[in-house]
């Protein structure tokens, strides 16, 4: 569906995306891990600082008011949307290379191919523009609540070659969210890049992050 209609995705705000996950958590009968990668990792944060999270993961995390680093390979990757009209309304698809630039930095061709081939799909350029101008817009959605005791222990995972979220926004984010009296914690997994959830070294971050979320949530008796 994503890439046969990619413009489902145009125009959905974080602030959406967040009130619907937020929706189907409080339909729980707990509270639930919250986990997610680049945008997602964003959303996993704003979802933990609402307080309805047990525990959050956030891999490669976009970027929230208050993390001002803008690294050079960032602005690379993202420098042509933020600036286009055109994107507020649209949903992005990356080439090839804007991908392997981006993404798959850290790997050989053969593999950047089949991952772009296999996984990559449109995302909302509104919410790109959120990210993009998060401080330069006092009214922006890309904001965090990393000050509620409720938020819960966080994990930040980041691949060390990340170029669309350079290690320097990430350690950005955890050095604000270490500010809270819940636990925080960061993992730089060496030699990885954007891709690194869904590259042939996925199962090291997966393991990482369910690790450390079995620290804080007790398995269900068998």
């Amino acid at each position: 569906m994503a890439r046969a209609n990619p413009e489902v995705f145009a125009k959905k705000t974080l602030k959406q995306v967040a009130d619907h996950t937020i929706e189907i958590i409080n339909a729980l009968d707990k509270k639930p891990a919250v986990m997610g990668h680049s945008t997602g990792g964003l959303l996993a944060q704003m979802v933990a600082g609402r307080g309805v999270s047990a525990a959050t993961v956030a891999i490669d995390p976009g970027v929230f008011r208050g993390v001002l680093p803008l690294p050079v390979p960032t602005i690379r990757v993202a420098g042509p949307f933020p600036v286009n009209p055109f994107t507020r309304g649209r949903a992005i698809t990356l080439t090839f290379d804007q991908f392997k630039y981006g993404w798959a930095n850290a790997l050989d061709d053969k593999e950047a191919k089949e991952l772009y081939d296999t996984f990559h799909v449109a995302g909302s350029g509104i919410s790109l523009m959120q990210m993009g101008y998060a401080n330069l817009n006092p009214w922006t959605e890309a904001k965090v609540n990393t000050k509620n005791p409720d938020r819960g222990p966080l994990l930040i995972i980041e691949g060390e070659k990340d170029h669309t979220v350079a290690l320097a926004i990430a350690n950005a984010a955890y050095k604000r969210q270490r500010r809270n009296p819940g636990v925080t914690e960061f993992v730089k997994m060496p030699n990885r890049g954007h891709a690194l959830t869904i590259d042939h070294g996925w199962q090291d971050v997966a393991q990482t992050a369910l690790d450390f979320v079995k620290r804080f949530i007790p398995a269900k008796p068998s």
